[in-house]
C-alpha cells in the first residue's frame, strides 16, 4: 500500500466526518445565512463521505474507482483509534498527577 493511499483515505474520511458535525452545530447553533452554510457543509460531507465509501470499495455500483482504500482505511483507522487511546491514557496519567499534587 503506497503512503498517499493512507494519506487520500484518512483525509477523506476526517474531512466528511468534520464537515458534517460542523454543519450540524453550524445549522442547529446559527441563525440566518449561517444556518445555510451549515446546510451547505452538511451536502459537502455527504458528497465527500460517498467518495471514501466509493473508494473503499462499499458501494460497488458506483463502478469501479481508479484507485482503493480497501486496506489503507482499516491500517488508517486502527492507526488513528491507536492514537487516540494512547493520547488519553497520557492525558489520564497527566490529569492524575496534577490532582494529586
Amino acid at each position: 500500500m503506497e503512503w498517499y493511499q493512507y494519506f487520500l483515505s484518512m483525509l477523506t474520511l476526517v474531512f466528511a466526518v468534520a464537515s458534517i458535525v460542523a454543519g450540524i452545530f453550524t445549522a442547529y447553533f446559527g441563525s440566518g445565512k449561517s444556518r445555510a452554510v451549515g446546510g451547505i457543509l452538511i451536502v459537502i460531507g455527504l458528497i465527500v463521505g460517498i467518495i471514501f465509501l466509493w473508494f473503499a470499495g462499499l458501494l460497488g455500483f458506483m463502478g469501479t474507482p481508479m484507485m482503493s482504500f480497501k486496506g489503507a482505511v482499516v491500517d488508517s483507522v486502527l492507526a488513528v483509534i491507536g492514537a487516540v487511546v494512547g493520547a488519553l491514557i497520557a492525558l489520564g496519567i497527566f490529569l492524575l498527577a496534577i490532582m494529586k499534587a
